[in-house]
């Protein structure tokens, strides 16, 4: 498998929907039991290659994700949400027996939301942006005071973005090009540039966007997501009916995702791409999605439903 994520280009978002350890699928574990060494290489592999504003959603059970999930942040990943996908009571009606299972029918399945850590290297160790942002400013033998100034506020600035609790806030864009600008007017002239990330030049506004993944907000959207597992048309069937593909994922959840957290010509990736439906939405909206899927009989069906040809969904062993 790492010889196909080294092929791809490195990604904006990771969408994975690989083994929930409910031996759902050719290859699933059965149990909890081996799910962490399945995920192991990938993860590694994810850790390698994401940059700076890559975001990861990790699909599964509530007990499969938080098997995975101390592994996800020793890797680097850092825990933003859980998003509940909540399929409604039709997803179970007239198919359990309450005198037999003896629990509470089961509607969920659950996606873990990742981003990656902002930290920068000052002096050949690894420091979080607030504190690189005070040290500085600091450097630069400027007052707390004078930040106020640069970002034009009577008292706002110093608490918000040059803080050592709380209450920091990640400076936008144009509170940090009035930062950058203001230490390297004001600073002292023997330690410019200040706010650099190469030690040449100062960070300029584009690359310090660039350090945090995107995030559109979608007003009235919670982290439970309320939409009925797939029927109808979206639904690949066998020729002779039922489901190809117990677990396929609406385009609608898919496309909530890329919404929140990409633009349009971002890279998306599908390790485990079953049906490919990270894949299909990402071309929806144009964004450049790459998957994999290990299985031939999913890869064939995901290729026509995709309209590519055999070359553009690899075959990962």
């Amino acid at each position: 498998m790492r010889d196909v994520y080294v092929q791809w280009p490195a990604p904006d978002v990771i969408i994975s929907d690989g083994a929930y350890g409910v031996n759902g699928f050719p290859g699933d574990t059965n149990g909890m039991t081996g799910l962490r060494e399945w995920y192991a290489d990938h993860i590694a592999a994810w850790s390698e290659q994401a940059k700076p504003n890559t975001t990861l959603w990790f699909w599964g059970t509530e007990l499969s994700w938080a098997t995975v999930h101390p592994d996800l942040v020793r890797a680097g990943c850092v825990y933003v949400q859980t998003i509940v996908w909540d399929k409604g009571v039709g997803h179970v009606a007239g198919n359990v027996n309450g005198l037999t299972i003896r629990r509470f029918p089961v509607v969920t399945e659950v996606c873990g939301f990742y981003r990656r850590p902002e930290t920068w290297l000052a002096k050949a160790s690894a420091v979080s942006a607030q504190e690189w942002l005070r040290s500085e400013w600091l450097r630069a033998g400027l007052k707390l005071s004078e930040a106020n100034a640069a970002c034009g506020v009577k008292n706002a600035a110093t608490r918000k973005y040059l803080t050592r609790d709380q209450l920091w806030y990640f400076p936008p864009v144009e509170v940090m090009t009035r930062l950058v600008t203001y230490a390297n007017e004001h600073g002292l002239l023997e330690g410019r540039p200040y706010f650099s990330l190469d030690g040449v030049a100062p960070v300029t506004g584009g690359a310090w966007e660039q350090m945090r993944h995107v995030w559109h907000h979608q007003h009235g959207i919670t982290n439970v997501w309320r939409h009925a597992q797939l029927r109808g048309e979206e639904r690949m069937k066998l020729p002779g009916g039922g489901s190809f593909h117990l677990n396929q994922k609406p385009l609608a959840l898919m496309e909530r995702i890329l919404a929140a957290c990409s633009d349009e010509g971002d890279v998306v990736w599908e390790p485990f791409g079953g049906l490919c439906s990270a894949t299909m939405a990402a071309r929806k909206m144009r964004r450049r999605g790459y998957a994999a899927e290990i299985n031939p009989r999913y890869a064939e069906v995901a290729r026509v439903r995709l309209g590519v040809e055999e070359t553009e969904l690899s075959l990962a062993a």
